[in-house]
């Protein structure tokens, strides 16, 4: 299982939002590229990175700031957040990002994304993001009536590199990854899917490994190792994967 830390551009900054709420960001490194270059430096070998205010915009905003991320740090990096189009995929994949996440544009335009997967094979990844259960868009800002799992079926055998499944309501807040829900997801389709929302701790992590042989083939991790109650050297020595 791969251990990805996340990186949240707001500003230019390294922040945290609880619950998907721009109001409500706690900022952990004013320079991303320094926190990209420590991340590498514990050993991890994987990167999400989030254009929190493009994706607001629907376009890309913190375009410096992933660049020098970019530059900073050799990991595998995705990154997703205001790409809605095929010429942006196309720029941030020619820029050094290794797999873009496609989470508005794959409800409002699943087309797309199969065209994406064509146009960029084992790049393309969607981001399913669920309050409820119920997708939303927009930088969590708009709800959708479409189910998680009915949105993730839609993209079977076209291609897509990964399904990264956040619990709006969990995210950020500390009080665990929504193991069952994730399991659920994982076990209706045959995509890897990428745990995300609400990370704990080193036991979040060994009860996601329990379901892995499920399809869960990553986590993400934000504010547990940013405030240290997920340790790096611990985690890696866990999952096996740097």
């Amino acid at each position: 299982m791969i251990i990805f830390p996340a990186i949240d551009l707001k500003q230019g900054r390294c922040v945290r939002l609880e619950q998907g709420d721009m109001e409500r960001a706690t900022t952990f490194n004013d320079d991303p590229a320094d926190q990209a270059a420590q991340f590498s430096a514990q050993g991890f070998s994987h990167l999400h990175i989030v254009d929190l205010d493009g994706a607001f915009a629907g376009s890309p905003v913190n375009v410096h700031a992933v660049s020098e991320i970019v530059k900073a740090s050799p990991a595998i990096k995705q990154l997703g957040g205001g790409i809605r189009d095929i010429a942006t995929i196309e720029k941030w994949l020619s820029t050094g990002i290794d797999r873009v996440i496609l989470g508005t544009i794959a409800v409002r335009d699943p087309q797309l994304v199969k065209q994406a997967c064509t146009l960029f094979p084992g790049q393309i990844a969607v981001g399913i993001d669920a309050r409820g259960g119920r997708v939303a868009v927009a930088g969590w800002a708009e709800e959708s009536t479409l189910e998680a799992v009915e949105l993730a079926k839609q993209f079977e055998d076209c291609g897509v590199a990964a399904i990264i499944f956040t619990d709006i309501d969990r995210d950020g807040l500390m009080t665990g990854v929504n193991v069952e829900a994730t399991s659920k997801l994982a076990q209706s389709i045959s995509i890897p899917v990428i745990a995300s929302g609400g990370l704990k701790d080193i036991d979040d992590v060994r009860e996601l490994l329990k379901h892995s042989e499920d399809g869960i083939g990553g986590a993400i991790s934000g504010r547990a190792l940013y405030d240290g109650r997920l340790k790096a050297e611990e985690v890696l020595a866990l999952t096996g994967v740097r």
